[in-house]
């Protein structure tokens, strides 16, 4: 199953939320989300600076995107999918040759 790491930061409703509700509430809600949709929470975190927070799950292809849109939609907080490659992942792809090509200006 893919790797995403999906990061964010929260807009003044969405931060109002999170003092509300706490940090733990928010990574509950994560957790059984990420599930609800067939996969599994690796990691959650907060941060300060360029982003609020970021967590790693691993969750179908088509569920990722959808939930990425959804919460988007919604206002609340701007987020960023990251998809991730493993190292095994890197391997392979540096291991696969290329059709010959000729780019732009050769």
């Amino acid at each position: 199953m893919p790797n995403y790491m999906y990061s964010g930061n929260y807009t003044k409703e969405g931060a109002a939320g999170l003092i509300k509700d706490g940090g733990k509430t928010r990574k509950e809600e994560a957790e059984r989300i990420v599930e609800a949709m067939g996969g599994s929470l690796e990691a959650y975190y907060w941060s300060f600076g360029e982003m609020d927070f970021m967590m790693i799950a691993d969750i179908p292809e088509a569920m990722a995107v959808k939930f990425s849109l959804h919460v988007g939609a919604s206002g609340i907080f701007n987020g960023k999918l990251t998809p991730l490659i493993t190292v095994e992942g890197m391997e392979e792809t540096t291991s696969t040759e290329l059709p010959s090509m000729r780019l732009p200006g050769e």
